[in-house]
Order: C-alpha cells, then structure tokens, then sequence
C-alpha cells in the first residue's frame, strides 16, 4: 500500500512574525524569513498602508516593489497611534516569535512597547530593529533612508568613476542589505532561543552592513592613509578585471582576479607571451600596469562579437558572463531553473521576480500568490486572538483597526 507523500517542510515552519516595519529593509527581513516557513503578519496603517504602496513604478495601481516584498504575507490594518491600538498589537505580540520594526528610535518606547515591555508579555520574543543609524550613538535620533546610508557609509563615494560625481545606485541598495542582515541576525537569535530560551533584541543600522561590504577602504586609510576613491570598472585589488564592449555592440565582463586565470586569459587572447612580460607576470605588476594591461584586453574583445569572446573564455575556463538587462534574465535558462519564481494570482499577470536569495536541501521552496489589500486579514487574524465579531466592529467605528471589504 502506497504511503501518502509527505510535504517538505520548510526551515522556519511555525515561526510567527509580527511586521511593524514599512517601506522597503524591515519588509525585505521579513520576506527573507517568509521565504523559509515563518508566517508573517504585516502590521500597517489602517488608512494608507504600508508607504512602499505608494512608490513607483506601478502596474493598474499595485506597486511592483510592494508586490515584491509582500505576496505571502498577511495584512492586518492597527493604528498604533492610538492606545487601542497598541493594546490590539501587544495581544499580536504575546504569542509572536519575532518582531521586525523600522521607526525611528524611541518610538516603540514612547508608545510603551519597547524591548523591556515586550519582553516581559513574551520572554522569548526576538526583537528585530532596523534603523537609519542604530539604536544608540550621536545620529541614533537622525532619520535615515537608503539614500542617506549610501552616501554616509562610504559607498557613494566609491562608486563611479574618477571624473564623475558620487553616484548612489538606482534602487534600494542598502535597504535590501540591511534587510538580509535583519533576516540573518533574526535567525542568529533564534537559534540562541533554541539553545538558551532567551529572546535577543537585533540591532540593525541601514549604513552598517553596506559599510561592510566596501572592502578594504577603511583599513587601507588607517594603515596606509590612502583614500580609495572611484576607478570605473575596474578593481584597486587585481588586474586585469573590467566590463569591455565587444565589437558586435554588447557588453561583457572579464575577471582575472586570480593570478591562474589571468595567465588564462593571456592564452585566450592568444598572447601567451604576456606570461612571461615582467609588466603582467604577477598581479603587482598587473596593477602598476593596468591602463596599459587594460587596452590590450579592451582591443581584444573589440575584434569579435562577444558571443565568440564569450565562448573562447569559457573555453579557457576565464571568469567571464555577459552584461544582462531584464530581457535577458527572463530568458536565461540557469536564472529560469534556480533563481527565478512566478508571481501569480495578481494584476500583474504572467509576472515573475526573484525567489529566495539561497536554496537549503530538504527545505520545500516557497511559491508567491497573491498580493495582500490593506487589512486584509485583519478579522482573520484578530478573531484567532480571541477578539469577537462585537468588539471588532467597535474597533473599526472608532479607526483603530481596518478590514478590507
């Protein structure tokens, strides 16, 4: 007799997550942990939702990077602003496993909902902050956006090219950065509860993680004082590495970071001889040599169409992929196999988008259906609370809470 199939279960199955956070960094921790099981309550304002709603671009009203943060998650609209309603998410809190939350600090205390409150209604709770400059310091007080962290931690700075201005990325850089690390500091905490029982609270600053991530710069000034600044395509740490334009129009990266795969790439191009010159023979030398080094590559990949250069690295086994837009990522089969997910049950259509930034054995993979409305599943999840259909529509005539219709 046939046994019934098992569903895989998911890491963070039975995990419940209260999202107080908007926008785009305390969302993006909070659909890294959906991803992997954990259900997840949106909390948002009952009248506008969550501002992300709001922003561009948009298809007949839903906006994409909403849709891209929340399918799967549930709505529930509380107005925290009033004391009701702060009493209505306490109830929320006492039976959470983690709480992710993006105001300002000292918010949550003023409105007596700090960690100190919340862990004592719920000792196990883990409390996920996520802040423009972190909960403590001169600037913990200072609002912050992603703008604002590219620019302070050093990134934009960086980034360019050495006659062009700073120059901060055209999408949430460092607002996905700070929510990946609220997601992987929030699971840190859980496994601690695991072994110890003790809730944690998870301090994330949106300009810490993307200060991390720049490198060497600010050990290279403290120990050398020299100040990185913008080199284009290029790298400060090896040679010959670039984005190129091969002579059919389109572009290509190269990245010889390692001293095997530049002497492989000197071979590709059929200059072997470049081994043995003492100007490319090592990566210090690369380095000293670079503009030069880089017309011989850049002349190279102009004199065929980059689907050859492409296939001749590959050939080589050199580090090399072409410069994708969109269109090209929609279509590729690799992207389609592992990476890419379908969003379905929406006005969007046959969309698709990322799916989970990992993949863990034994893990089922999420799927993504549907978008929530503003309060959406507002009685749903307050009637599990043991608020009855009486109380609930005294909440909602005094704009407390809000269902959707």
């Amino acid at each position: 007799m046939d046994q019934p199939k098992m569903e895989t279960p998911r890491l963070l199955e039975g995990v419940r997550v209260v999202e107080l956070g908007s926008m785009y960094a305390a969302p993006t921790a909070g659909r890294m942990l959906r991803d992997f099981g954990a259900e997840v309550i949106k909390v948002e304002d009952p009248v506008s939702g969550d501002m992300a709603r709001q922003w561009q671009p948009q298809k007949d009203g839903l906006a994409l990077g909403f849709a891209r943060l929340n399918s799967g998650k549930r709505s529930v609209g509380i107005d925290l602003r009033q004391a009701a309603g702060r009493e209505v998410a306490l109830d929320l809190i006492r039976g959470a496993d983690v709480v992710i939350e993006s105001f300002r600090p000292g918010r949550l205390e003023a409105w007596g909902m700090g960690y100190d409150v919340l862990s004592k209604i719920n000792p196990g709770l883990v409390l996920t902050r996520v802040s423009g400059f972190g909960q403590n310091g001169p600037y913990s007080g200072r609002p912050g956006f992603g703008t604002v962290a590219e620019t302070a931690s050093g990134y934009a700075f960086l980034n360019g090219w050495p006659d062009t201005p700073p120059t901060a990325p055209p999408f949430g850089f460092a607002d996905s950065i700070a929510g990946i690390s609220a997601a992987f500091g929030t699971a840190m905490a859980l496994f601690r509860r695991e072994v110890s029982g003790l809730g944690s609270e998870v301090d994330v600053a949106l300009y810490e993680p993307l200060m991390f991530i720049l490198g060497d710069a600010l050990l290279n000034y403290t120990s050398t004082g020299t100040i990185m600044t913008r080199v284009g395509n290029t790298s400060g740490s090896a040679s010959p590495r670039g984005i190129y334009k091969a002579g059919d129009g389109g572009w290509l990266s190269i990245a010889a970071s390692a001293q095997t795969i530049a002497m492989r790439l000197f071979d590709a191009m059929g200059r072997p001889e470049l081994k043995a010159d003492e100007r490319y023979a090592t990566n210090a030398a690369r380095m000293e040599n670079n503009s030069t080094l880089q017309e011989i590559v850049k002349a190279w990949v102009e004199s065929m169409p980059r689907n050859k250069v492409l296939d001749t690295l590959e050939d080589y086994e050199v580090v090399a992929a072409p410069v994708n837009d969109s269109s090209d990522i929609v279509q590729d089969p690799h992207f389609l196999e592992r990476t890419l997910v379908n969003l379905s049950g929406t006005i969007l259509g046959n969309a698709m988008m990322t799916g989970p930034i990992l993949h863990v054995a034994g893990s089922a993979e999420p799927s993504y259906h549907g978008v929530p409305e503003v309060g959406e599943h507002t009685e749903a999840v307050l009637g599990d609370l043991g608020i009855d259909a009486g109380a609930l529509r005294q909440l909602r005539a005094d704009g407390v809470v809000t269902a959707a219709s």
